[in-house]
């Protein structure tokens, strides 16, 4: 039953958000800091990853906990915005005890949002510790804001025909105090489709025109030169899942596994050479539950968090967004 006061990715006990935002330049970043104890996964689809600490978060790694996920613009450059989150932890005694340091254990992602807006300008150590400042528990904030400031979709025919989107959340209650939720920042290749009816609402567009132009349409036509064009390198979905399920590292990487299944839902086509795909998976290790339950349910907050990413989004950047197309 969705919690009608929150229905995003904080209605998870122990789960807080901040965002960072240069809304002149265009980028930012968003934080998820996730109480003492919370057990971390990950699963990364597509050929065009960018990412800090992820190897942690495998089971056959030694640490275990996992302090805060960033999700980050800038694309690499935006990395250095976890040494903020860090910075942040560090000085609330947060961290892994080793010898006579703590170390925060922060996996970070990024996606490229250095089309539109002020290129220069990246995400960097002081937005990373301005979105931990900003983190709370209140339904989350979204659109073009924080790692989803500068998102777009639908980059076959160049970042001009592509439409604004940002970032997104969504949150349920599965039983008596067992919650789900995911959030998500949107910067993908593909269309981003509504899965009850198969509509792009958000995507390439044809020149000039106020319709779309349907990227495996377009894949189609060049089928035969084999070569795609325009903006390839610069998408990426982003996101993470969080339950307050009692999981370890296999089955919360298991649940990593099954929330991709919402990109796919929502995104067409998902997980390319072109695309960073990586969803992150929190449990913060209070309730006993099944890990294929909340997988499932995972993939439908990230679809549910993808959609409302293109809808909450704003026109920016010379670019549309799906409320005016």
């Amino acid at each position: 039953m969705i919690n009608e006061k929150n229905n995003s990715i904080t209605i998870v006990p122990g789960i807080r958000v901040g965002h960072a935002t240069d809304a002149d330049a265009l980028t930012g970043c968003t934080v998820v800091l996730c109480e003492k104890g919370t057990i971390g996964g990950v699963d990364q689809r597509g050929g065009a990853t960018g990412s800090r600490q992820i190897d942690s978060l495998h089971p056959i790694r030694l640490v275990e906990e996992v302090h805060a996920i960033l999700l980050s613009g800038g694309s690499a450059f935006g990395l250095n915005a976890a040494t903020g989150v860090m910075r942040y932890l560090e000085e609330q005694g947060v961290g892994v005890q080793i010898s006579n340091s703590r170390i925060p254990i922060v996996p970070t992602a990024i996606l490229f949002d250095l089309s539109i807006g002020k290129p220069s300008i990246r995400p960097d150590a002081k937005m990373g510790y301005q979105s931990c400042l900003n983190a709370n528990n209140n339904p989350v904030l979204e659109g073009n804001v924080g790692a989803g400031c500068g998102a777009t979709a639908g980059k076959i025919l160049g970042i001009h025909n592509a439409v604004k989107t940002g970032i997104g959340s969504a949150g349920m209650e599965l039983r008596n105090g067992l919650y789900i939720g995911a959030i998500i920042a949107v910067n993908s290749f593909g269309d981003v489709i509504e899965p009850g009816t198969g509509k792009i609402i958000a995507g390439a567009r044809i020149a000039d025109e106020n319709q779309f132009a349907n990227t495996l349409n377009v894949m189609k036509t060049l089928s035969d030169s084999g070569k795609l064009r325009g903006g390839n390198r610069s998408n990426t979905v982003i996101g993470v899942v969080a339950t307050n399920a009692k999981f370890n590292k296999e089955q919360i990487n298991k649940v990593a596994q099954m929330a991709q299944s919402g990109v796919t839902r929502a995104i067409r086509p998902a997980h390319t050479m072109f695309d960073g795909d990586t969803i992150f998976a929190l449990a913060t290790g209070y309730i006993e539950a099944d890990e294929n339950i909340i997988g499932a349910f995972a993939s439908e907050m990230v679809t549910e968090a993808i959609i409302r990413a293109v809808l909450k989004a704003e026109p920016a950047g010379g670019l549309p967004s799906a409320s005016v197309i």
